[in-house]
Parts: structure tokens; sequence; C-alpha cells
């Protein structure tokens, strides 16, 4: 087992790799981010792309499932605050083996809390031709040695292949009470305009059911482990959280589509976000509804028929308490006539 004095900076490693198929990249994103260029190969030779690619979000959960698997489970991890960048810089390709790359920046004892300390973790998810797809950085939470924490038996929670398979059991997405307004071209888009994407309920079906496949960590997986963690009981992944703010903005997206006369307003990819917080535990029967602001936007330099969108997004339990947080952007279509 490995403790807070065990990550220490400098020090690196380089995980096994995996490979995504087609048709891992088509279940995950027809749950969590059904975009055209996701999950219709004829649709994504019309769009900004050009093919079909992975979901951002579907690269993330990857990537937790492989630093699960490298150095979390043997480690006496208590979570992680947020993310303090990701950038998506190639797409995810059908067929891509990926694995991670990783080294400490920066490590510091818990001013609050002495039994823990946190690692700044420099990641980059890697292709076959060792080219990064994703760059994250983020800060990990860990018990010290000799604090009395103990570490949770992993368990084995590694015999699920990292694809993801839906619960038997669905939880619905829960459509804003407002109707979705027509979509807009980037030039009718006005700084602090916000809206509503939705709700989600995380029962424990499918708060297990995404962690199998991406967070298989104790306090994901086993109510009794739970229990014995910092946070007490069942909680979800807080990529699991992300995810579906992204399962509601895209459903949105086609609400508003079909409130739009004519050919709807083109998505673009989004190259990354920043900022990301996981302010509070999302625990089984927790219900979150997610919102998004513009907060600012520019054009493209080098692609000029689209914008760039720069947005806030938040989720927030059933107690009126936020709960998840980031700040994203995207391209969006520029009004061409």
């Amino acid at each position: 087992m490995r403790y807070f004095e065990d990550f220490m900076p400098g020090t690196r490693g380089r995980s096994r790799s995996l490979t995504v198929s087609q048709g891992d990249m088509l279940a995950f994103a027809t749950r969590y981010d059904a975009q055209p260029f996701h999950v219709d190969p004829v649709a994504a030779e019309a769009s900004f792309v050009g093919r079909l690619i992975g979901s951002g979000w579907h690269s993330c959960a990857l990537m937790m499932r492989l630093v699960a698997e490298d150095f979390l489970l043997d480690a006496a991890s208590m979570g992680a605050p947020g993310i303090e960048e990701v950038k998506w810089l190639r797409p995810l390709l059908p067929g891509d083996s990926v694995g991670i790359r990783y080294e400490v920046m920066e490590s510091k004892a818990s001013r609050s809390r002495p039994e823990m300390g946190l690692a700044l973790f420099r990641l980059a998810l890697v292709n076959q031709r060792d080219e990064p797809v994703v760059e994250q950085t983020n800060w990990v939470m860990f018990g010290r040695k000799g604090s009395g924490t103990v570490p949770l038996p992993a368990g084995d929670w590694l015999r699920h292949a990292p694809h993801y398979e839906r619960p038997a059991v669905e939880s619905p997405l829960e459509a804003p009470s407002a109707p979705p307004m027509p979509l807009r071209y980037f030039e009718e888009m006005t700084v602090g305009d916000s809206q509503e994407l939705g709700s989600f309920v995380f029962t424990p079906d499918e708060i297990l059911a995404f962690a199998r496949s991406f967070d298989p960590q104790p306090f994901h997986m086993d109510e009794a482990a739970a229990r014995a963690s910092s946070f007490g009981r069942l909680v979800a992944s807080g990529w699991h959280t992300a995810a579906v703010w992204m399962a509601c903005m895209a459903t949105q997206r086609k609400r508003q589509a079909a409130a739009t006369p004519g050919r709807p307003v083109r998505l673009g990819p989004s190259p990354g976000f920043r900022n990301l917080r996981w302010s509070k535990p999302v625990f089984a029967g927790d219900r979150i509804t997610y919102r998004s602001r513009i907060v600012d936007k520019r054009e493209s330099a080098s692609r000029p028929q689209w914008g760039l969108l720069f947005h806030h997004n938040t989720g927030t339990n059933q107690h009126g308490e936020q709960v998840f947080s980031f700040d994203g952007c995207a391209f969006v279509e520029r009004d061409s006539g």
C-alpha cells in the first residue's frame, strides 16, 4: 500500500494500454454525449471533425480507469477535490490503444486535516503512436503514514472490463420545466445568458454501472466499504457527475434543435476545460440539477466559420447545495448568411 509520502515531486509512472473499439465509443456516447460526431458515423463526416470520434468525457473516464489500475487501488486514496485543467489535444479514434503517463509535480500536507496530504499530478493519455490525446492536471488526496488512516480493501473490482454497460434500470434525464429556446448562431449569443439543462437522480445502480467500468474505487463500488471511508456512504464518481452534465447538455440541444426552424445550428467539439470542482459529494439518491451560463465569446482565428463560446457550468443537489462546477468552452457555428 502506498501513502501520501510515496507520491513526492518527481514520482513518475506509465500504465498499461487498453484498446478502445467503436462499440465502446458508441456505448459511452449514446448514454452521456450523444452528439452526431460521437454516435453517427455518417453524420460525423459532415461535422466539424469530419469523422466519428470518441467523447472527450469518455477519454477522461478512461484516464480515471487507468489511474485506478496503476496506483489508486493500491494507495490510501481519499478522492480528488477537482481538476485544474484538461486539454483535449487529439481525437480519440476507434481502434486507438491508449495508456497514461504521469508525474507528481508538487505535494503538500493538508493544513485542516493532518491525516491527509495532497499530490499534484500531471497526466497524459497517449495513443499507440505515443501522441498525447488528453493532458490533465489535478490534485489527489492521500492518507498519511502513521496517521491511523487505513487503506480500504480494493476488492476484485478490476474483473469488469472498461466497457460501459448500462444498468438494468436506468435513471432518466429529467427535462427542465421551461420550454427550450431555438438554437442560435454564435453572433446571436449573449454573454450572461443562462439556461437549465435538466436533472438526474444518481441511483445506486447508476453509480455502480459507471464505477465498474471507469472508477472502481471502494467508496464508489461497495456500500460497506463506503461506510468505512471518509465519505461514510456510497458516493458517485466525480467523472460520473461530469458525464451526466454532458448528457443533459446534449439532450437539451436536441430539444432546442426540435424548436429551431430549418437546419439546426451546429456545435463543434470542445478544446478542454478548467477549474472543475467537486465541492460536495454526490450520494446515492441525490437529484442533481445542471445549469450553464455564457461568460465570454470570441471569433476563432483558425476556423473563421466558427466562434468559441465560454461557459460556466454548475450542478446543484436537492438541498440547493452546489456539488459540481467547471469552466468550459466549445466551438459554435457562425452565421454565414
